[in-house]
């Protein structure tokens, strides 16, 4: 282990996550395929190292610090992008079952090759936008955690995101900025959409001490048929 891997093993050890010598690999290896695909194509503005190990990995893993993962099967990321949260959820807890949805092909690419690289299992890779893939009976109302990191305002994010969250289960929006107003904003989407903010926490990015926000939002019933709306209308007239 070098320095940076020995911080990354610190700071997860002291919210009780122990990492095994295979996992730490998978973590390199994840970073090293995130920046050797980054010279092709827009992954990520953030490519060195140590920024990588905290802000991306870390900082995906924080969502274990307040979610019980062992007790969870089943997780949807919608717009992944390069895999956060949900790769490195997985490597941690191997055990879950991961969906990941994301618009655009190119990172569907990096991701398969990613998960093969890795050699997870249990991990499926969607292109296409989410609106349309939660109209299918077979993701709709059924995941135990649904997340997304970062991705649009919470009152569009709920149509992105509720409707894959079975009833009872967890929709974590992972953000960076208080939420106080966005969570205001979205009051009528959570209405609509049978989602009921459970809590909001707060913690801050080691080094940098950076604001995060995780907000945690209980699934109260079943989707109803109109929602999600077609494709690009959740962005364009979100439910305020």
């Amino acid at each position: 282990m070098d320095p940076i891997q020995t911080v990354f093993v610190e700071r997860l050890a002291s919210h009780g996550i122990s990492l095994t010598d295979q996992q730490l690999q998978q973590f390199e290896i994840y970073f090293k395929e995130l920046v050797s695909w980054n010279e092709k194509m827009n992954l990520t503005g953030i490519t060195e190292r140590e920024q990588v190990y905290t802000k991306h990995f870390y900082d995906s893993a924080s969502l274990s610090f307040f979610l019980e993962m062992n007790k969870v099967s089943t997780l949807a990321d919608i717009g992944s992008g390069a895999g956060f949260p949900s790769i490195p959820l997985k490597i941690v807890f191997p055990h879950l079952k991961v969906t990941i949805v994301d618009s655009l092909n190119k990172r569907i690419q990096f991701l398969n090759h990613l998960v093969e690289q890795l050699d997870l299992h249990d991990v499926e890779c969607i292109h296409g936008r989410a609106e349309d893939v939660a109209r299918q009976f077979k993701y709709r109302d059924q995941f135990d955690v649904v997340t997304a990191r970062a991705v649009a305002r919470l009152c569009v994010l709920n149509e992105f995101c509720l409707p894959f969250v079975k009833v009872g289960g967890t929709f974590a929006a992972m953000k960076g900025t208080d939420l106080t107003e966005e969570i205001k904003d979205a009051a009528r989407s959570f209405k609509e959409l049978k989602g009921k903010v459970q809590r909001v926490e707060h913690f801050k990015l080691p080094v940098e001490d950076s604001d995060r926000h995780i907000v945690l939002i209980q699934k109260t019933g079943p989707t109803t048929g109109k929602y999600p709306r077609k494709a690009g209308t959740p962005l364009k007239s979100p439910l305020v």
